[in-house]
C-alpha cells in the first residue's frame, strides 16, 4: 500500500475495529486513524466534514452500525437513523472529499428462505428491522458514491468484544447443559481474516466497485458452530439441538443465508479460510489473552 493512503475507521473501536487494527499491526500500515462514536459520529454532517477536511482519507472503512437485532424492532427509526443516514452522511463526505467507502454489510439483507448459495445480485428482501436498514443503507450508498464497496458478512466472530464464540465459552464454563437453534443455516466469519480481506482490496490494484460477500468458507449450523467452539476449547457441556420455533426472538432471522463468495476471490485473488480452520485460530487467541 502507498504511504501516502490515509484509512479512516468509524466504529473503530468495536469488534471489526479492533480486528482490523490488530492486522494494521501485523502489515506495518500506521496511515490509520480509528475513531469512536463521538469523534466519527456519523449522523453529524459537520463533525465528518471536519474530518475529512483535516485527515483527507484516501479510504474510509465504515463499520458504524446498529446491530442489535433484536431491539431493532422496538427502535427502527434509530436503527435507520444509524444504518441507513449514517451510511448516506459518509458517502456525501466520500464524494466531497474524493475518498473510496468500504461499508460494512450484512447477509441479513436478505429473506434466506431458499436453500442456495446467495450471489451478490439475488433479490435482497430483508424480513426484520436490521436487515430493513441495513439494505437501506447500501442503496443510499450505491445512489450516492460510484467508488465504494459494499462487503456483506455474516455471523462474525472474534477475540475481541461480545460474540456467540465468547458467550458459548462463557455459558460453557458456567452450565452443565445448554441448547442452540439447529435449524438456521449460515457460515461464521473470523473477524480477522474480514479485516485481513478488507486491507487486501485497500491494497488491490483493481478498481472494480460495487458490493460483494465475504464469509469464511463450508456451512454449518447455530448448533453445530457451538459443537466445534466446545470441542475445540476442551469444554465439557451437554448440548442439545432445538427448533427455532423452541426459542423465539422478536426479530426474524433468516432460516439459510449462506452467501456465494466467488465474485470477490475472482476479482480480488482473496483465499478465504475454511471456517473451522479460522475458529482454531480464534480461540487459541482468546486463550493467549486470558
Amino acid at each position: 500500500m502507498s504511504s501516502k493512503n490515509k484509512i479512516l475507521v468509524f466504529g473503530g473501536l468495536g469488534q471489526l475495529g479492533q480486528c482490523i487494527a490488530e492486522v494494521c499491526r501485523d502489515r506495518g500500515i500506521s496511515s490509520v486513524l480509528f475513531l469512536d462514536e463521538f469523534e466519527g459520529n456519523i449522523l453529524n454532517p459537520a463533525i465528518l466534514e471536519k474530518l475529512f477536511q483535516e485527515q483527507s482519507p484516501d479510504f474510509v472503512i465504515n463499520c458504524a452500525a446498529y446491530t442489535a437485532v433484536d431491539k431493532a424492532e422496538d427502535e427502527p427509526g434509530l436503527s435507520e437513523k444509524i444504518n441507513k443516514d449514517g451510511a448516506a452522511n459518509l458517502a456525501r463526505c466520500c464524494d466531497q472529499f474524493k475518498a473510496t467507502l468500504i461499508h460494512i454489510s450484512t447477509d441479513f439483507v436478505f429473506e434466506g428462505n431458499i436453500p442456495k448459495l446467495l450471489k451478490e445480485e439475488d433479490p435482497a428482501e430483508p424480513i426484520n428491522v436490521y436487515g430493513k436498514t441495513k439494505l437501506a443503507g447500501e442503496l443510499e450508498i450505491m445512489s450516492l458514491l460510484k467508488e465504494h464497496y459494499i462487503l456483506r458478512t455474516s455471523w462474525l466472530y472474534s477475540e475481541f468484544a461480545a460474540n456467540f464464540v465468547k458467550t458459548m465459552l462463557k455459558l460453557g464454563s458456567e452450565r452443565e447443559e445448554l441448547s442452540v437453534i439447529t435449524d438456521q443455516i449460515g457460515t461464521p466469519t473470523y473477524g480477522i481474516d474480514l479485516a485481513s480481506a478488507i486491507l487486501d482490496i485497500i491494497t488491490s490494484d483493481h478498481k472494480t466497485y460495487g458490493t460483494y460477500h465475504y464469509s469464511n468458507e463450508g456451512v454449518t449450523s447455530w448448533y453445530d458452530f457451538a459443537k466445534a467452539i466446545f470441542d475445540l476449547s476442551e469444554t465439557t457441556v451437554k448440548l442439545y439441538p432445538i427448533p427455532g420455533s423452541a426459542y423465539p426472538t422478536k426479530a426474524i432471522r433468516p432460516a439459510f443465508s449462506v452467501m456465494d463468495k466467488t465474485k470477490i476471490k475472482q476479482t480480488f485473488g482473496i483465499a478465504i479460510p475454511y471456517w473451522r480452520d479460522s475458529l482454531i485460530r480464534c480461540i487459541n487467541a482468546i486463550k493467549k489473552k486470558q
